[in-house]
Formats: C-alpha cells, structure tokens, sequence
C-alpha cells in the first residue's frame, strides 16, 4: 500500500505508512530518524512519547572549579617526570641487522 500524505510543511513532509507508522522526509526528499523525526512527529501531535531528557549538567561555583584545575594540573605534572625517566632508562630499540658470516 502507497504511502498518505499527512502534513506538509516548509522543512519536511510527513507520511503515514501501511503499517500505520510514520515517515518523515526532508525538502531533499532525504528520510529524517531518530531523535530528530521522534521531535517533529511529537511537535505535530502524531505520537505521544516523552523526549529524551539533556544531559544534565552541573554547574559547580567558580571557586571550586579552579581549585579542581589546579589540583588536576598537579597531578599531571607528578606523572609527567615519571613517565620521562622511564623512557630514558629503557634503551631504544634498534633494528636487527645482524649478518653472519
């Protein structure tokens, strides 16, 4: 069975399949998934279903920022120095070229 128009707008054309599901196409004519066609179909009042939350994110004063920063700029600069001499004691590797004779 063909698939019925459903609504038209400037960014998008919405289409009731078959099965009763609904496509969603670009100008282009370009198939829209996902998170994206899930907003348009529940902007449109086609479906109910909650959107997937944002992440959450926490906003710590000023204050303790910096002093994270700087704590983890310490850190770095304690293994910095390690990571150094362990490269120097370790010989290169060469290659092996070794010919008998």
């Amino acid at each position: 069975m063909a698939m019925k128009l459903v609504k038209k707008t400037a960014e998008y054309s919405i289409y009731q399949r078959g099965d009763n599901r609904y496509a969603v196409k670009d100008v282009g004519r370009n198939a829209v998934n996902g998170d994206e066609k899930t907003r348009i179909l529940i902007a449109e009042e086609l479906i109910k279903a909650t959107l997937p939350a944002a992440p959450a994110i926490e906003e710590a004063p000023e204050a303790d920022t910096a002093s994270e920063d700087v704590a983890a700029e310490e850190a770095t600069a304690e293994e910095s120095p390690a990571e150094e001499a362990v490269e120097a004691e370790a010989p290169a590797e060469e290659p092996a070229e070794e010919t008998e004779k």
